[in-house]
């Protein structure tokens, strides 16, 4: 089984991108405070990447802002690219199935 969930803020804004195949996408990276403290007594936080595809991916860019909490439900997936020098690097996201808004400016509510 491959479920990820979890609660975070956003970095950035929402950025709704046209593929080639004429499906909209959004990349959002999600600041998620780990729940416990380091040796220093610091709360750590993890940053992950999340692709959301077509009506959720719209919804997000309408309705999310800079800072706002979310809670993101979906799988993991690791890809592969060629960097400029041609060696093939790994990168693992996280594909959006749900978004719930946590804490917004304008109003609670879940879109899928």
């Amino acid at each position: 089984m491959n479920t990820v969930v979890l609660v975070g803020r956003l970095t950035g804004e929402p950025e709704l991108i046209k593929t080639k195949e004429n499906h909209d996408r959004t990349v959002i990276n999600l600041a998620v405070p780990r729940s416990f403290k380091n040796q220093e007594g610091i709360y750590e936080t993890d940053f992950f990447r999340c692709i959301l595809w077509n009506g959720i991916a719209k919804r997000a860019k309408e309705y999310c802002k800079k800072g706002d909490t979310v809670c993101i439900k979906g799988r993991l997936q690791v890809r592969d690219y060629l960097d400029e020098k041609e060696e093939k690097k790994y990168i693992t996201e996280v594909i959006a199935e749900n978004i719930s808004f946590v804490a917004h400016t304008k109003n609670k509510q879940e879109i899928v």
